[in-house]
């Protein structure tokens, strides 16, 4: 029997796909650029974090069954390694250099490790009491040890929080609570998110040299310990979790602005795993050759994130899934038993 898609949750694929694509396509161009350092902090304090967290609404904590395993490996786990292979060969074009490590990610398919890792693990996390307090306390205990992104290991355990996060949402049942509400009460709580997003988006543009004296963008990385970034502090815990609290506020705020309803993107929303693999391979040449790289004016910049958002809806067409579907979506019927085998 098939699941009905719900439109709120394929829009906020989208949305938080194109703030992704949007967030690599600034990175170089960040600098001493303080429109460029404000607009790139807003979105990486939270743009992975709700791709992490609607990830965790849709994963079910109970202990996985055929399917469930199966789905690991057919989503997640071989379109890593397609992936990585194909990344080796892309890199060794560029720089001369073949290597072909899959225990350490390139560039973003740190995700994918960290999903598997996250679906795995969240059963028996969830069977414990406090789940996501737990896993809050294991992201700010992390920080304070020198974790490599062998496995991806320092944003598996700094992200755990965010996974768990969404997980609870759908635990609390927010999302039908929130499909049910009446048309003036979703209103008054937008006026109260669109106030959040605009608050945090003020501050930062008021505090620019405040929040690069404090390293902000190692903080909502999430990708190294708090020494290897000048924190060796007992306090140093403190800048992660407030980082967190202003994300988890930012994700709530994003959920509730994104619509409810149908939108001529809601179909896009369906193939962010394919933008998610796909949109580096057009960024990285571009980085490499200094079209998104160094200082740049305002209307670069903005125009830079205008095409970012056009090269999110490409890549999420029929045509671009049809064509890359054996790489992203590969069919491995053939690699797993049935269950007349197993019975046999």
């Amino acid at each position: 029997m098939s699941t009905q898609r719900v439109a709120l949750w394929d829009n906020a694929r989208f949305g938080a796909i194109a703030l992704m694509v949007a967030g690599h396509t600034l990175t170089k161009m960040v600098g001493e650029n303080d429109a460029a350092f404000t607009l790139y902090v807003f979105i990486y304090a939270f743009h992975v974090p709700v791709f992490v967290a609607v990830s965790g609404y849709f994963t079910k904590g109970t202990v996985p069954d055929d399917k469930r395993i199966r789905s690991i490996f057919t989503d997640i786990v071989v379109p890593y390694i397609i992936f990585e292979v194909i990344w080796s060969v892309v890199l060794f074009f560029f720089n001369g250099n073949f290597r072909l490590d899959l225990t350490r990610a390139s560039w973003t398919l740190w995700f994918l490790l960290a999903l598997a890792i996250w679906r795995i693990v969240l059963p028996y996390l969830v069977a414990l009491k406090y789940p996501l307090l737990i896993s809050i306390v294991i992201s700010l205990v992390a920080g304070y040890f020198p974790i490599d992104q062998t496995f991806s290991a320092a944003r598996v355990l700094g992200f755990l929080p965010f996974f768990v996060f969404g997980w609870q949402l759908r635990e609390w049942n927010l999302g039908e609570r929130w499909m049910a509400l009446c048309s003036q009460s979703v209103m008054r709580w937008r006026i109260l998110a669109l106030a959040v997003m605009a608050s945090i988006v003020v501050f930062i543009a008021l505090n620019i040299p405040f929040l690069r004296e404090v390293q902000i963008r190692s903080f909502i990385t999430y990708d190294s310990g708090y020494a290897t970034f000048g924190y060796d502090q007992w306090w140093a815990g403190l800048g992660r979790l407030a980082t967190m609290l202003v994300a988890a506020a930012m994700i709530m705020a994003f959920l509730i602005l994104i619509p409810r309803e149908q939108t001529w993107f809601t179909q896009f929303g369906q193939a962010t795993m394919y933008v998610y693999l796909l949109h580096t391979f057009v960024l990285y040449p571009l980085r490499e050759n200094g079209v998104l790289d160094g200082e740049r004016p305002l209307w670069y910049i903005l125009l830079a994130v205008i095409l970012s958002f056009g090269l999110t809806v490409v890549l999420s067409t029929k045509p671009v899934v049809k064509l890359f579907k054996p790489l992203v979506q590969p069919n491995l019927d053939w690699l797993f038993v049935t269950p007349r085998d197993l019975r046999n």
